[in-house]
């Protein structure tokens, strides 16, 4: 080409003057043969980023960057789980929608299924052979979760649902999923077992109120912890405690008595705040650590409970 001639223009739609290869988007005047993996325009060797296949362009590394680091600075509540989103009361629903279903098939449908899934033990209960339910071993403990799910009557399951529904969200959200899935459960459990290292050798009781009484335990905690106002968790106290004794019975399985068993309402209200207190006062930078070692101090006393009430049966 002459000095005095002109030079070609770049053409318009960003592709190289030589090759026919594209133009990186960035500089149209530097043909490439190579795109972004993840939106596919063309980038040059100025441009490119190594990523785990192929190269990225600085835009969407940079977008992607963008996303991460708000995805670390998403807020998070005072015991450690991401403030939620979307419903904060997924598994609130869930239990409930379990009692309920389960209610149904003992009350109506099948209820030789309360002795099945009941808190059952006897070990020697008149007219029993030897060891039965929890009292039997190992193999009868699954009553201790089941149990959880039955329930003695309109009433009772009633005064246990809306007792979830009131407290259940709230925690849910400050704690997360399955922290308060696991401080429902080991509450139940923890009733349950309670109930058993006292009265042991015969007895038949069913209900969420030992969870449900956790839950109350775990919600003056919080309350403590924020400063909020407790009267109202008081008050929903005092009421269940009422029911409690009202309602209170502990005959032997397939007695007409209405099995709700205080015992199982103090063990979990105890197992409640003491786990709580792990969750909601654990130090930040050993939040984790202090937590699972709550829940599985929490496991441990169940044991304990069970074995020692089991040892300390006739025969």
């Amino acid at each position: 080409m002459h000095p005095e001639e002109p030079g070609r223009p770049t053409p318009a739609d960003g592709r190289g003057a030589g090759s026919g290869l594209p133009g990186c988007y960035r500089h149209p005047e530097r043909e490439t043969g190579v795109g972004c993996t993840r939106c596919g325009r063309p980038v040059c060797p100025e441009c490119m980023v190594p990523a785990a296949v192929g190269f990225q362009c600085p835009d969407c590394v940079h977008g992607t960057a963008a996303r991460e680091e708000r995805a670390r600075q998403r807020p998070r509540t005072s015991a450690g789980a991401l403030l939620a989103l979307g419903d904060g009361a997924l598994v609130t629903k869930v239990l409930i929608g379990i009692n309920l279903a389960v209610f149904l098939l003992t009350q109506y449908l099948a209820p030789e299924w309360q002795l099945r899934l009941g808190m059952v033990s006897w070990a020697s209960a008149p007219n029993l052979p030897g060891r039965g339910g929890v009292a039997q071993g190992p193999t009868e403990w699954y009553r201790l979760v089941t149990a959880m799910f039955v329930h003695a009557g309109l009433l009772h399951i009633a005064t246990n649902m809306f007792s979830l529904w009131v407290l259940g969200p709230q925690l849910e959200r400050v704690l997360g999923r399955l922290r308060f899935l696991a401080l429902y459960l080991l509450s139940g459990l923890a009733g349950n077992a309670f109930a058993y290292l006292l009265v042991g050798g015969e007895m038949f009781t069913v209900g969420a109120s030992g969870a449900i009484f956790g839950l109350l335990g775990a919600t003056a905690v919080l309350f403590k912890a924020t400063r909020t106002p407790m009267q109202p968790v008081i008050a929903l106290l005092v009421v269940n405690l009422v029911l409690s004794f009202a309602l209170h019975g502990n005959g032997p399985a397939g007695s007409n008595t209405i099995n709700i068993d205080w015992r199982a309402h103090v063990g979990g209200l105890v197992m409640g705040a003491a786990v709580a207190i792990g969750m909601f006062y654990a130090p930040r930078e050993r939040r984790n650590l202090v937590q699972g070692l709550a829940v599985a101090g929490g496991v441990a006393v169940v044991l304990l409970m069970l074995l020692v009430g089991t040892a300390r049966l006739p025969g």
